[in-house]
This record gives structure tokens, C-alpha cells and sequence, in this order.
């Protein structure tokens, strides 16, 4: 007769017991590919692969939540940039009055009244094409009249809508307000931006004047006949207008950058990344960051463009982000960077996007997020706050507002004024400004980088 030995056989099942909870525990939860489990669960697992502040992400937390909101959920306070976007979703896009009519505005009480000053027009937008241009003046939006206590309200609205009606007027300090004029406007398109530029002859100066409008991919060869241009006139000074340039492509930055600073070689560092534990620390040179985004213009191209300057007058304001922002900080060990306006967004972060490719034939979500600290190369930056400009000017001193590129216009009379010596006292006005609780930067949301 056989006996059983019951003490091995509940040892043996005790040790099955313990290997199948921890074969049940290590085993990743299966979430189905419809749900927002499925989709949270990617987004943070991405993030702590790539967000530069992953060490002090939240816990996982419910996954069962809207992937926009869990995706917010997952940010630093200060972050203000990381975004995710789904493509069947345009509701998911950021939206701003330039990406969907094509113009800036911003507010002004004269003389009791409240007015919307017209500050930029995109070429070819729902808005130039329906007449609007700097230095009108917004009286009403979609019927009401503007004051004190809604500007702010109507501000936001206009963002989120797809029809404006607006009524506008111009005003001259020769002639007063003009008639009375009703636009209307449906959201659209804006494609690539021309460059505007000119040659200021003041005395015997010779001064570039370039407005960039956005940092687009492949403009190198662009701003390289643009400046052999500027250079066969012989210029002396340069007046960089980046006030309403919210960014862009890295690469492009560069090319530009290559141009203008005096005195440098391929090898010279431009610009210091620095990630999280995973990314760590990438510094890039000119040539490195130059042909991280640009195959056809070579770095001996664009410094054959390069005229004789020494120093650049960038003009800036609360709209200059990103990749302009990037150029003010980077050029500074190389020449001298005067910055006039006001001061810059803030924005010293970039990344790459991140897209949810796992189920084969369809487009996911697509996430931003801030993955690289920029620093130029002697490790200057952390300018979340903005860059304060050398010279403080307002550009909205007068209810008048003259178009770009006019000597007449505030910021580049100033910058004209400090090149030739002969800066001269403002006018006091009753002009009062008053900004919106969120200012429509239309930022670039990704100073893209191409590691």
C-alpha cells in the first residue's frame, strides 16, 4: 500500500501557485485597439521614453479617460507646448486666428473706445484676400461692439470659429478714421509665406531689411539668393524683422544663421540639445545642424552670401517663438545681437513627432512633445520666460500703424534711429494697451530636430 507525501505535494502546488501569479503579474494587459486604454497606455509609455521632464511624470493613473485630456494630464505646469493631435480629428489641432483666417491682432483703448489693431496679414489668406490689412482697426465682431469688458470674450471666440464678421475702420493722423467698412471672412487655408526685403539708404548706410514670417522647411536656398542680392548692394547693417515668426524648422534657422554671423567655420558649435535619461545631450555644429533638414545647400554656399556686417538689429516682440527665438540666443557668441521690441514667447524647447503606427493601414494619434532644452554654445538659454530685448519699444505707440518695412513704422524708425545715432523721443499718446488673457502666438508647437 502507498502513501502519499501530502507535504511535497502542497509544496509543489504552493511553488506552481507563486510561478503563475508572477507569470500573471509581469504579463503586459492586453487593451482593445478601439479603446482609450489602448491609446493612453502608448502615450505613456512614449512619454517616458521621450518627454524631457519623464522622471517627473505622474503615475499612469485611469487610462480610461479622453486621450486629449490624458494626454494633458501628463505635462509639466510650464509646459505649454507638447500637444497630441489625432488626424480624423481636426478638433484635436491647435487653433489661433493666423492658422485659420491668416492675421494677429490686439487691442487698444483711444480716447474711451476699444479697437482690434490689425497687426499681420498672411499673403493669400482668408484675409488678405478679403481686404484686410495692417493698422485697421476692428470696431465690431460678428455684431458687437468692442469694450472693455468683452474684447477678451470675442477674442476667444473668433479663435473657435469658422465665419467672422467684422466691421473695420483705418485711422490717419492726417485725416482721421476713414468710413466705416463690414468684412466677412470663412476659415482657410495660408500656404508659405514670401520673404519681404529691401535696401534702406539712410545718409551714407547702406541697410539690409529682411521680414521672415515662418521658418519653413528648405529655405536655404532662399535666404541664399536673397542676401548675394543684399550683399552685391553692398549693405553695411542688417534689420532682421522676426516679430511675428513663431518658428519652424531647425535646419532652415541655421542656414540663415550661417549667413549672417562673420567670422565662422563648419566646425563651430551652434547649439547644445539636451534630453532626458534616454535622449541625453546632443551638441550640433553649424554644418551638423545645417544638414540635419537641408541636403542641396552646403554650408560654404550659404557663407559665400554672407555681407559685411558685424552686428544684426532683430526686431521681436510677444509673437517672435521657437526658431526665432533660437537665432536671437544662438548668433550671440558669434556677433552682436541687438534685440528691439519687446520680449520673446519663450519657447526653448523642440522634438520630433511621435506617431501610433501599430495597426497597419491607419493613421493614430500623433503626439508633440517637448523632448530637448536648447542652449547656443556657451550653454546660454533657458529663456522659458522669454529674451528681453536690448532696446524696449512698443510698436503700438500710436493708434496710426504703418505697414512693415515702412521707415515710418515704429520698430524699424527705432531701429534706424540707434544704427545712424539719431534716436528721437516718442510722442506721448492716450493710446492704452490691453492684451487678452491667452495672447494667439500661433507658435510653432515643434522647433522641429531631426536627431
Amino acid at each position: 500500500m502507498k502513501y502519499l507525501n501530502y507535504s511535497r505535494i502542497f509544496i509543489f502546488l504552493l511553488l506552481s501557485f507563486l510561478i503563475l501569479s508572477c507569470e500573471s503579474d509581469d504579463a503586459p494587459t492586453i487593451y482593445k485597439e478601439d479603446s482609450n486604454e489602448y491609446v493612453n497606455n502608448w502615450m505613456y509609455q512614449q512619454m517616458k521614453k521621450y518627454y524631457r521632464w519623464s522622471a517627473t511624470m505622474p503615475a499612469q493613473g485611469n487610462l480610461s479617460v479622453n486621450p486629449k485630456e490624458y494626454f494633458k494630464s501628463l505635462l509639466q505646469k510650464e509646459d505649454i507646448y507638447s500637444y497630441a493631435i489625432h488626424p480624423a480629428m481636426p478638433e484635436t489641432a491647435p487653433q489661433s486666428l493666423r492658422r485659420s483666417f491668416g492675421f494677429d491682432v490686439s487691442f487698444v483703448e483711444f480716447e474711451g473706445k476699444y479697437y482690434g489693431v490689425i497687426l499681420y496679414v498672411l499673403a493669400d489668406s482668408p484675409a488678405k484676400n478679403n481686404g484686410l490689412q495692417r493698422g485697421q482697426l476692428i470696431t465690431k465682431i460678428n455684431g458687437t461692439v468692442l469694450t472693455a469688458g468683452n474684447y477678451d470674450q470675442l477674442y476667444k471666440n473668433m479663435i473657435g470659429s469658422q465665419t467672422l464678421s467684422l466691421q473695420t475702420t483705418l485711422y490717419s493722423s492726417k485725416s482721421g478714421f476713414s468710413d466705416l467698412k463690414e468684412v466677412s471672412l470663412l476659415q482657410g487655408f495660408s500656404f508659405s509665406q514670401p520673404i519681404a526685403y529691401q535696401v534702406i539708404s539712410d545718409k551714407n548706410t547702406k541697410i539690409g531689411y529682411v521680414e521672415i514670417p515662418h521658418f519653413d522647411v528648405g529655405q536655404a536656398q532662399q535666404f541664399l539668393q536673397i542676401f548675394q542680392e543684399l550683399k552685391s548692394k553692398s549693405i553695411t547693417e542688417l534689420v532682421l524683422d522676426l516679430r511675428y515668426n513663431g518658428g519652424g524648422d531647425i535646419a532652415s534657422a541655421t542656414a540663415l544663421s550661417i549667413i549672417l554671423a562673420p567670422n565662422i567655420k563648419s566646425t563651430d558649435l551652434f547649439i547644445k540639445f539636451e534630453g532626458n535619461a534616454n535622449g541625453g545631450n546632443i551638441d550640433q555644429t553649424f554644418d551638423q545642424a545645417l544638414k540635419s533638414n537641408e541636403s542641396k545647400i552646403t554650408f560654404d554656399a550659404l557663407r559665400s552670401a554672407h555681407p559685411s556686417i558685424n552686428r544684426i538689429y532683430i526686431l521681436c516682440g510677444n509673437r517672435t517663438a521657437s526658431a526665432s527665438e533660437l537665432i536671437i540666443n544662438n548668433l550671440k557668441p558669434y556677433m552682436n545681437v541687438i534685440a528691439l521690441g519687446e520680449k520673446t514667447f519663450g519657447k526653448d524647447v523642440a522634438g520630433f513627432p511621435v506617431e501610433d503606427d501599430r495597426i497597419a493601414g491607419t493613421k493614430g494619434w500623433i503626439l508633440y512633445p517637448s523632448i530637448y532644452k536648447l542652449f547656443n554654445s556657451r550653454h546660454e538659454g533657458d529663456y522659458s520666460k522669454g529674451i528681453n530685448p536690448n532696446v524696449y519699444a512698443n510698436e503700438l505707440q500710436e493708434l496710426e500703424v504703418f505697414p512693415l518695412g515702412n521707415r515710418s513704422e515704429i520698430l524699424l524708425s527705432e531701429a534706424l534711429g540707434n544704427i545712424s545715432g539719431t534716436t528721437s523721443k516718442m510722442k506721448v499718446t492716450k493710446l492704452r494697451l490691453h492684451s487678452p488673457a491667452q495672447i494667439d502666438t500661433d507658435v510653432d508647437p515643434l522647433l522641429r530636430f531631426n536627431p
